[in-house]
This record gives C-alpha cells, sequence and structure tokens, in this order.
C-alpha cells in the first residue's frame, strides 16, 4: 500500500485537517499520478459538510486532478510515466450497461463511483485529490494537452469545464443560436468561454453589476442584470438555450420566459435544498423544456480538454496551499472568488 498525505473531513462539523490515508499498489491495468494541482469545487463542500445527506467519513474531496504519472502498469497502453494526466468526478463504474458502452459512464445504471465519498448508490469510501497521490485504472485517465505552464488552471476543467461542455454540446449550441449562461461563478465562467468558443451568440446573466466588465471579457457578447425587470424583459422568448449555473435555490420563472418556443433551460448547479417549482404555463405555451445534465463520460471528457487545448481556454484561478482550504470554503460561500481556487500540492503542509 503506498501511504499518501491527504486534507478529511471527519464529520459535517469539523475542519479539514491533515489526515493519512493509503492507495492501492498500482495493478497491470492502473496508473499512479503524483497530484501537482487540484481544484476546490462546491460539491467539496456539500459532501464534507454532508449538505446532500450521503457522506462518508473520514470524506477527502477533490475531483479537479491534475498531476504526473509516475508508476503505470504493464497492460496500460496509452500513458507512460512522464506524462501530464488529469481524473476527473469518476474513478470507475459497471462498464457493462448500455450508457456504460456508449460512453455515458456518469449515467451508468448501477452508478459511477465518484473519484470520492464512494459509489454513487453506496459502497466503500474512495478518496479524492486533495492529497499526494492517487492510482486510478487507465480507462479513466485523461491525457492533458495544454502546456505545462498552464496546469494549475487546467485542473478546473475536469469538473467545471465537463460540466458546462458535455450540455452545450449536446443541445448543439453554437454559431447562429443565442444562448444564455446564468451566473458567473466556477461553472458559469466556464459556461461563457466554451460557449463563446463554440460560436454561440452569449448573453451573461448576472445580479451583480460588478460582473458587466468581467463577463464581456471571458467572452460575454451581452450581459443583462438578472435582477432589473426592465433588463430581463428585453430577452423575452429571444434565447435559444439557458445553460443556468446557480447553486442556491432560486426562482426559474422569470428565466424560462427567456426561451423561443422549443427552447431548454438546462440546470446543472445542485443546490442543498430544491428550486421552487416552476409555473407550468411558462413551459406549455412555448413548448419549452426544464433539463438537468450531470458531468460527461471520460470520452467526452477527453473531447472538452482536446477542445479547450486547441482554443486555449483554462480556467480563472486563484492557487491556494493546502492549509488554506477551511479558509477557501468560507469565501466559496460569500463568492469571493475569481473563479476557482485551485489547491498547489507543491506547497501541501
Amino acid at each position: 500500500m503506498i501511504k499518501s498525505k491527504a486534507y478529511a473531513a471527519q464529520s459535517s462539523t469539523s475542519p479539514l485537517a491533515p489526515f493519512e490515508i493509503h492507495r492501492r499498489d498500482p495493478g497491470p491495468e492502473d496508473v499512479q499520478i503524483s497530484i501537482l494541482y487540484c481544484g476546490v469545487c462546491h460539491s467539496d463542500l456539500h459532501t464534507a459538510r454532508n449538505e446532500w445527506k450521503n457522506t462518508l467519513y473520514p470524506s477527502v474531496p477533490g475531483h479537479e486532478i491534475v498531476g504526473r504519472v509516475v508508476a503505470a502498469g504493464n497492460k496500460v497502453r496509452n500513458i507512460k510515466v512522464g506524462d501530464l494526466a488529469g481524473v476527473g468526478c469518476m474513478i470507475d463504474s459497471c462498464g457493462h450497461c448500455k450508457p456504460c458502452h456508449e460512453g455515458e459512464e456518469q449515467y451508468c445504471e448501477k452508478g459511477f463511483t465518484g473519484t470520492y465519498n464512494g459509489p454513487v448508490f453506496g459502497g466503500e469510501n474512495t478518496y479524492g485529490g486533495y492529497s499526494q497521490t492517487i492510482v486510478v485504472k487507465e480507462s479513466f485517465v485523461l491525457r492533458i494537452k495544454h502546456d505545462e505552464k498552464d496546469l494549475a488552471n487546467v485542473a478546473p476543467l475536469l469538473c467545471a469545464g465537463i460540466t458546462t461542455y458535455s450540455p452545450l454540446r449536446h443541445w448543439k449550441t453554437g454559431p447562429g443560436k443565442k444562448v444564455g449562461i446564468v451566473g458567473l461563478g466556477g461553472l458559469g465562467h466556464m459556461g461563457v468561454k466554451i460557449a463563446h468558443a463554440m460560436g454561440a451568440h452569449v448573453v451573461l446573466f448576472t445580479s451583480s453589476p460588478s460582473k458587466i466588465d468581467d463577463g464581456k471579457r471571458l467572452g460575454a457578447d451581452e450581459v443583462c442584470i438578472s435582477s432589473d425587470t426592465r433588463q430581463m424583459e428585453a430577452y423575452a422568448s429571444k434565447l435559444d438555450f439557458i445553460l443556468n449555473t446557480v447553486a442556491a435555490p432560486h426562482n426559474l420563472d422569470p428565466f424560462l420566459q427567456l426561451l423561443k418556443l422549443d427552447g431548454t433551460m438546462t440546470l446543472i448547479g445542485a443546490p442543498a435544498e430544491p428550486h421552487p417549482s416552476p409555473e407550468v404555463f411558462n413551459l406549455i405555451f412555448r413548448r419549452r423544456q426544464l433539463a438537468g445534465s450531470l458531468i460527461g463520460g471520460i470520452r467526452e471528457t477527453q473531447e472538452m480538454l482536446d477542445f479547450c487545448a486547441h482554443h486555449n481556454l483554462v480556467s480563472d484561478i486563484e492557487l491556494i496551499r493546502m492549509d488554506y482550504i477551511n479558509t477557501a470554503y468560507e469565501r466559496m460561500l460569500r463568492s469571493d472568488v475569481k473563479y476557482r481556487f485551485v489547491i498547489d500540492m507543491a506547497n501541501f503542509q
């Protein structure tokens, strides 16, 4: 077994603190990665504090992992020692159901195994990227093609990047489409960048006037202050697609009213409490759709990484030390970060 320093929460009320974990020795199909950077996702906070009521303790969060391969089993074919590699939100799935065969492991009928907090439908705990090393089978390891100097900024692509890329791709956003992005946080800022790179006309909806300039810098063609009723009315029935990234309960109706006939709003934020139910007439009078999307499968995640490398897309980040994580969580709750914290494992304390 491989010993690794980590940071873990021991309960829903305890701060994250140093903890030693054990990784398995790499098997024939396994890859061991020395973790260089790990992004901090809002899901990490939800899990550490048991806000989704399913946390296994001790909890070692982190599913936006990039690092360098330090060992590879003798059956590993596409990754070698010394390569840059990434691990996202999943480290296993059943491999036999229809979604798995179609490269949609995130919708595995038996439930994928999370990089941390174990299998979706229950099972042995797993430990994430708030640690020095991780061992994952090759089929769940991603290849990183970005320049090494951008590696810290690449880490959030493993969750924030694929979580926004997958629905934008699935609902065929691109040239000729008017796309709304609701919220400019860790997810939203990547949604703006990716939708813009796909060629869509991007409208950012934010409640913060202070984010207007930043939204345009990131690629928004227009910015609407969502708390301003008059500004919102100007977009009524104008949008083909809306990607709603907000992870707090809020009224969905003002945004549904902005969709054209057959338009779709997809939710990717995962609040601890439900949204208020939308008004049915906002859906039926324009045949609008309210949908949800998870992350993406391994094949699509690799496609996203390659797309982002081609378009020179990375996340806007603030680099932190591991021992700053509890402060980072409190700042996340205040939306006091532009736009993703990333832990520098070189300063692991």
